[in-house]
């Protein structure tokens, strides 16, 4: 077979069984299969194996189960629960506050944990209760929530930014380092349009009355920020300091978690073995797509399909802002119907050729397509951020509402997204930065 109807076959299969509903890491797994075997006989499985092997010795996948014990154990721990009581005594006379306040709590825990379903699920529990309680328009309330709580994606440690940078063979730190300004310019936008919107129409968002709460009182909940700022301060203090990689980076995430646990008094049996289940589903998932995936990508790029692909490219003749955007679109579609993960083990290894090729920077390639995962994390009608928080919403609240709520938030992404392509320096100021302190 030559390589475009190899390509053709690979890709018509793959859409096939994802629309029967099979789970992305035996569909690509039994595809990868199917076809070595078929072009090259059974003896080229060992390739399969191989690739088994790899994945599982990997220093850097190695940081996944850490990162994610870290999060389980911090969401277990009680912290959360300290954060929002912080917030709600500084934030409730700012206009739309309890709004900003939950997005600035959400930035805090995409900096603790890096996990978008344990911000999401935590803030529908304990910020949306009190924001219609208060009065809050409930598609502000939906909105802040869902969009704050994918800036785990972006802010580090993340851990689908760890399999960015694993997949781009590119450095962990330095993708860590990327996502920091242009995660905290969205959290800026969304808690500046929550303030915005709150200030030109009051009734979305009425101001708490009474009396302000004492200033001791305020300032006594200020020990709640100590705990995260060290847990922060420890795991990316270190890598960037040079002290740790990030894999030992994330060890230390977890013995500060644990610490952070026993503190709240929190460290108990039950929820250890809750955190460590939790970190065995999602690290198996994981580790069980990423074996499939590189399966299914190795025999597509060994039969001259990324080489296809990259000179079909080439030979359209179009201006590579155009290549890059309809790159962009493909994994905006993508994100629709499957998960982050698979996303990146199956485009980036396709995709870095013709990036590469055009003249474009990995790093600040992997910067726009964990914004994209963002918003479709939270693109109306599959978005998982959507799914996360209907499953803590009171009754009345329908998903056509999520879905309305979640419309201006997905455009100021859009907007962030666009400015990052036109000023790449926002996304790589800060790790040339780090590059030139380290070399100094």
């Amino acid at each position: 077979m030559t390589s475009p109807l190899v390509f053709g076959a690979m890709f018509l299969a793959l859409l096939v069984l994802l629309l029967s509903g099979m789970p992305l890491a035996f569909v690509l797994a039994s595809l990868a299969m199917f076809f070595t075997v078929t072009l090259w006989g059974g003896q080229a499985l060992l390739i399969s194996l191989l690739q088994v092997v790899n994945s599982m010795t990997s220093d850097v996948l190695l940081a996944i189960p850490l990162y994610v014990l870290m999060a389980s154990v911090l969401q277990r721990s009680g912290i959360i629960e300290s954060l929002y009581e912080a917030m709600e005594l500084w934030f409730h006379r700012l206009p739309g506050g309890l709004a900003a306040g939950t997005v600035a709590i959400c930035t805090l825990m995409a900096a603790m944990t890096g996990i978008v379903g344990a911000a999401v699920a935590a803030m529908g529990i304990l910020a949306l209760p009190s924001m219609l309680r208060r009065g809050y328009d409930r598609r502000l309330a939906l909105g802040s929530i869902c969009a704050g709580g994918t800036l785990g994606i972006l802010i580090p440690p993340s851990v689908i930014t760890i399999v960015y940078a694993a997949t781009a063979q590119i450095s962990v730190g330095k993708m860590f380092a990327a996502g920091i300004v242009p995660g905290l310019i969205l959290a800026g936008l969304y808690m500046g349009y929550a303030v915005l919107l709150s200030t030109l129409r009051p009734e979305r968002a009425p101001r708490s009355e009474g009396p302000p709460p004492p200033m001791l009182d305020r300032l006594r909940a200020l020990r709640s920020l100590i705990l995260p700022t060290l847990i922060i301060v420890g795991v990316l203090g270190s890598i960037y300091g040079g002290i740790a990689t990030p894999t030992e980076a994330a060890a230390v995430g977890v013995v500060g978690a644990m610490l952070s646990a026993g503190v709240q008094r929190q460290l108990t049996f039950a929820n250890l073995r809750g955190a460590a289940f939790d970190t065995l589903r999602v690290t198996t998932m994981i580790m069980w797509i990423t074996v499939g995936a590189q399966a299914f990508v190795s025999i597509f790029t060994g039969t001259g399909g990324g080489d296809f692909l990259l000179e079909f490219i080439q030979d359209l003749e179009v201006n590579r802002w155009l290549v890059l955007l309809a790159m962009i679109g493909v994994l905006v579609l993508l994100g629709l119907f499957l998960d982050e993960i698979g996303i990146i083990l199956l485009c980036v290894p396709v995709f870095l050729p013709v990036i590469e090729a055009y003249d474009f920077d990995a790093l600040w390639f992997g910067v726009l397509f964990l914004i994209t995962a963002q918003m479709a994390y939270i693109t109306p009608p599959f978005g998982y951020t959507l799914f996360y928080l209907k499953g803590v919403l009171p009754p009345e609240i329908g998903m056509e509402t999520v879905y309305r709520a979640i419309i201006p938030f997905l455009l100021l992404q859009a907007a962030a997204l666009a400015l990052f392509m036109i000023f790449p320096e926002i996304v790589t100021w800060l790790p040339d930065k780090l590059a030139q302190s380290v070399r100094s």
